[in-house]
């Protein structure tokens, strides 16, 4: 139920209610407020009282409320496609792993799970596989984007944690950022550091080959070469020490290695001129950026996963850590490392041990950390070894070793690389479980069961944000259909297996509770996290918990920042200083091939299994758009606005995708740049996974190289072009390009192919050309209209030509929102556009308040617009998350030259 009474007892409780709760989306870990009114209507604004956002929201954030809907939601239960009851699900799951594990024991089956999961039900998930069926071989997304800090962090700091908090931000006087596109990727922190800077002139070094929209407020941009990021901070580690820049105090009472690290920088990175060579760069600039670092005792390195996804990522990460080290930069305001993490809760999942290589509670697989897990739960057969970490589980699942698996909130299918080997791998396990809300993903077209799970506002739990901030994420909606908490869904299987004593848990306090205790249990301080105050937090409290950082250790207070008394978690409490030497590409770049690289864009999240129900979110970027060079683009005949066609080669395949082009000088030259999101629910055969490869990993984290594909890029040139305006989701089967979107009341197709253009039956399921009611075909200029009504109402409307001239979707759009059309709407139907009908909005350039780039450059021209603020009175663009102010800047100055030209 999406529209009815809310949890507490809809409108006999009152006008309307407010529960605070915690953005599903990036790490930032946003507090969100959801308003609930009487008729079940949702509305969401920022926290001003969590630690995080500080009331603000990102565009993603703010259009929460339009992914509240019922489409495609997992509503019951199935098994092989047929609806059962839950007692028949979760007896089949129950049934299904416990004979695969008698028959070849339990490394036979796994968990793949997400970063997506609350605390609570990654713990229990966690107990079922490591304490019970006795297999590490439970493996999280995570593994995709923060392994190699995992890694790192234990090496040097002897833990997983993050030593400072969002604070050191506004702290510092230096912020460089690695790697890390803060403005699209985390932009509520990225407005913090803007903040920062206009209030006390914080400088901003941005490390990226890409110039992202960070550089646009940024005071030095190094658009190094791919991959050498190590090599630069080796540099600078040197550096730092020969102009006497060593914390000697720090080093000798804090500190190990140092000779060795400072050895392997000096033989890496003899000198500027070596450094800048081998990245890029001008000598000039690396020098200064040196010079800047080492003269700054406020400095904060915020890297992500331009670091983290790398075969040489672990090795990067020391390398930082080696800076902060060396300079005893660490532990105080205004200074440290900080890895921002992906996803709403991969912190979380790693504080119950959700990677292969951990146990719970921080801990490993020592004899000793084995048995005190052991002892905790009073479990038989805790995994004594790490288990198959991402790649080689899905390895495994091909090889019929793993026999049997169970995906939670996660759509490796896709997300994956060498994404078509994981859908090979899915399609021959003899059991594949799926948990989602989300009926048809990619993955859960290989589901022998599906099982429906709570989504974000259904279900109750906790999550740990990038500085170790642990919140609540609270219910306020009644469940869609049968869907039911993945805790419980867990705690249900586990019983049937044969372990109900140990799993009694009635709620998510339940479970919250016995994770605390954990965490404290035989710690003593050895171990960084630490929950241990709230081991006794009763219903109540557990209900009413305010947000806070670990470790938060029994008899104490929450610790905002860490290792500011120079003790470190490692044997003897003293930080490790690592010998880093930066590593070539792990892949042979061919002649012609562009290096590929990957990563997330502004309104949009992993596979748009939400983002993708917002029509606002949808139309800043359409369709996927491969960013190209300019130089780059000439040489290869490519065009802003065309199609291109990226192959590469991944096993003995050829990986290949379409994709629109962009041209832009915001892309270094040799390199491309492509979004991850689209699947083939969204895309005809643009899914980032199937151009990865999986042979490079970091071999210490096992994270995957997905920034450095060798590409190959050329002009794919169609014969016909199309849209399609739907109400229901529609998936063309004419094999060539198309993209769906949502738009207000439907979907919007954008297609094109080759050849002739094909009967309208045979590649757009669900539409009868002799149900259309309106058809318009020009022969001779390969043109085709048609309108599909259901009484008053627009069902559909296709156009199709030859020549690419097509109409204004914006109107035409439009019209699905409608139940009944005029008929000065339906006189101008095929037309395109009615008579005095507005301009068109154009692509979304501010998706908060949904300003399009027509009525942008229209307000520009006709207002005399000449600032961002001016825009933002006339229009409210950039006002609210102020991620869309570099474009709008970008757009400002073109409109400017055009009226100067």
């Amino acid at each position: 139920m999406f529209d009815g009474p809310d949890p507490s007892g809809g409108p006999s409780s009152g006008p309307k209610r407010e529960v605070k709760t915690t953005c599903p989306y990036c790490g930032v870990g946003c507090g969100v407020i959801a308003t609930v009114a009487a008729t079940g209507a949702v509305s969401v604004r920022g926290d001003a009282d969590h630690l995080a956002n500080r009331g603000r929201l990102c565009s993603k954030g703010s259009a929460l409320a339009d992914t509240l809907v019922p489409d495609g939601r997992l509503l019951h239960p199935e098994v092989d496609g047929q609806r059962v009851s839950w007692d028949e699900a979760l007896d089949e799951v129950a049934r299904r792993f416990s004979d695969t594990i008698a028959r070849h024991g339990p490394d036979s089956v796994a968990f793949y799970v997400s970063g997506q999961l609350l605390t609570e039900d990654y713990y229990v998930a966690n107990k079922l596989m490591k304490g019970f069926i006795g297999s590490a071989n439970i493996d999280t997304n995570s593994r995709l984007c923060m392994a190699s800090s995992v890694v790192g962090h234990k090496r040097g700091l002897g833990a997983d944690a993050v030593p400072g908090s969002y604070e050191d931000f506004e702290c510092a006087d230096l912020v460089v950022l690695v790697g890390s596109n803060l403005a699209w990727c985390h932009p509520v922190l990225h407005q913090r550091l803007l903040a920062a800077r206009a209030e006390r002139g914080t400088r901003i070094v941005v490390v990226d080959p890409r110039r992202t929209d960070c550089v646009d407020a940024a005071d030095r941009h190094l658009a190094l070469k791919a991959g050498t990021d190590a090599l630069l901070f080796n540099g600078l580690l040197a550096y730092l020490d020969s102009n006497g820049h060593r914390d000697a105090g720090f080093v000798a009472a804090h500190a190990e290695g140092v000779e060795e690290a400072l050895a392997a920088a000096r033989a890496d990175a003899p000198d500027i001129a070596t450094v800048a060579r081998r990245c890029g760069l001008e000598a000039a600039e690396v020098a200064a950026f040196y010079a800047e670092f080492a003269a700054t005792d406020r400095v904060v390195t915020v890297y992500s996963q331009g670091v983290n996804q790398s075969s040489q990522g672990s090795d990067t990460v020391n390398a930082i850590l080696n800076l902060h080290f060396l300079t005893g930069r660490i532990g105080h305001p205004g200074c440290g490392p900080f890895s921002v993490t992906g996803q709403p809760n991969a912190m979380g999942g790693r504080e119950v041990g959700g990677l292969a290589n951990q146990l719970a509670a921080h801990m490993g697989f020592t004899a000793t950390e084995v048995d005190r897990v052991g002892r905790f739960w009073n479990a038989p057969r805790v995994a004594a070894k790490p288990g198959l970490k991402a790649v080689d589980l899905f390895h495994a699942i091909e090889a019929g070793t793993v026999k049997a698996v169970w995906i939670m909130a996660t759509n490796p299918a896709v997300s994956m690389p060498d994404a078509g080997r994981v859908q090979r791998a899915l399609e021959r396990c003899e059991t594949v479980v799926v948990s989602d809300c989300i009926r048809d993903t990619d993955t859960g077209r290989f589901a022998h069961i599906r099982l429906p799970a709570k989504g974000w506002s259904e279900k109750d739990g906790t999550v740990t944000n990038s500085d170790r901030t642990i919140s609540r994420q609270r219910a306020f909606k009644v469940e869609a259909g049968e869907a039911q908490a993945d805790w419980w869904i867990v705690t249900q299987v586990a019983r049937r297996m044969g372990f109900a004593d140990a799993f009694p848990y009635e709620s998510a306090a339940d479970l919250f509770r016995e994770h605390a205790a954990l965490s404290a249990f035989e710690n003593g301080g050895t171990r960084a996290f630490d929950i241990g105050a709230l081991g006794g937090l009763d219903d109540a409290g557990y209900d009413a918990l305010a947000p806070f950082p670990w470790p938060w250790r029994t008899g104490g207070e929450p610790q905002k920042r860490l290792f500011g008394d120079g003790r470190f978690f490692t044997a003897d409490g003293r930080a490790r200083m690592l010998p880093v030497t930066a590593k070539p590409l792990p892949r042979s770049v061919p002649d012609g091939a562009l290096l590929l690289n990957t990563g997330r864009l502004r309104d949009q999240w992993h596979t748009m299994t939400r983002t993708g129900l917002s029509a606002r979110l949808s139309a800043h970027a359409p369709e996927p758009r491969l960013d190209v060079n300019p130089a780059d683009a000439l040489a290869r005949g490519l065009v802003d606005g065309g199609l291109a066609r990226i192959t590469t080669v991944v096993g003995e395949a050829a990986g290949e995708a379409l994709a629109r082009v962009r041209v832009t000088d915001a892309q270094g030259e040799g390199t491309v740049f492509l979004p991850m999101h689209w699947t083939d629910r969204f895309t005809g055969g643009c899914v980032v996974g199937r151009l990865v490869d999986d042979a490079a990993v970091d071999p210490l984290s096992g994270q995957p190289d997905l920034k450095r594909m060798p590409a190959t890029v050329a002009p794919w040139r169609p014969d016909w072009t199309a849209f399609l305006l739907v109400r229901h989701a529609v998936e063309p089967g004419h094999g060539g390009y198309w993209a769906r979107r949502a738009v207000a009341g439907g979907h919007l197709v954008e297609m094109a192919g080759t050849g002739a253009i094909p009967a309208v039956e045979s590649w757009l399921p669900g539409l009868d050309p002799a149900e259309a009611v309106v058809e318009f075909r020009d022969e001779a200029r390969g043109g085709l209209r048609m309108a599909w009504m259901k009484g008053d109402r627009l069902e559909a409307c296709l156009f199709v030509a030859a020549d690419g001239r097509l109409p204004p979707r914006g109107w035409l759009a439009g019209l699905l929102e409608t139940d009944s059309l005029e008929d000065g709407a339906r006189a101008g139907l095929l037309a395109g556009r009615a008579p005095g009908v507005p301009a068109d909005e154009g692509r979304i350039v501010c998706a908060c308040f949904s300003v399009g780039i027509n009525r942008l450059v229209g307000a520009i021209r006709d207002r005399r617009l000449t600032s961002v603020a001016e825009i933002g009175a006339a229009l409210k663009a950039g006002t609210n998350c102020g991620s869309c102010v570099p474009e709008l800047k970008e757009v400002l100055r073109h409109a400017h030259q055009r009226e100067v030209a």
